[in-house]
């Protein structure tokens, strides 16, 4: 009976946490900064633009 609710408080705190992922929008907003994060490295190279 006691891995029985561990099971299930484990799946309640899993479902949880996707759950307020996904009504915030985190994975979105990560990605937007990790986007920017890799944008400003590679703004930094200075490029040649001769075709």
């Amino acid at each position: 009976m006691k891995v029985v609710k561990y099971i299930f408080l484990y799946l309640f705190l899993i479902v949880g946490v996707l759950f307020a992922v996904y009504f915030w929008n985190m994975d979105q907003k990560l990605m937007e900064w990790a986007y920017r994060r890799v944008n400003e490295l590679f703004d930094r190279k200075s490029t040649d633009l001769n075709f």
